[in-house]
């Protein structure tokens, strides 16, 4: 990756989910905009925040797909993750999600 662009991987769970009522809602239902969770498989040398293997959390519908050997992944830049799921606590209160 170059420059301050992440790789991201779509978690398998964000697909078809349930209701609290046990309704299966499929991937394709039409719901207000959702923000996604994904794995970072790759980050650029200007990437300051995220690093390989945090979980983050973003808008897919805003990214750009890409296709490596028969597998989707988002590219997008650091500024359009909107949080990271890490208990890293080295440089801030801990208060990650």
């Amino acid at each position: 990756m170059l420059h301050d662009r992440v790789l991201v991987r779509i978690s398998p769970e964000d697909g078809e989910r349930r209701s609290s009522g046990g309704i299966v809602i499929p991937a394709t239902a039409q719901m207000a905009r959702r923000l996604a969770w994904g794995d970072v498989l790759g980050v650029g040398n200007s990437v300051r925040q995220v690093k390989i293997g945090d979980r983050v959390l973003f808008n897919p519908e805003d990214q750009l797909e890409v296709e490596v050997q028969a597998q989707t992944y988002l590219v997008m830049r650091e500024r359009d993750v909107h949080a990271i799921a890490s208990e890293r606590t080295e440089h801030g209160t801990g208060l990650y999600l």
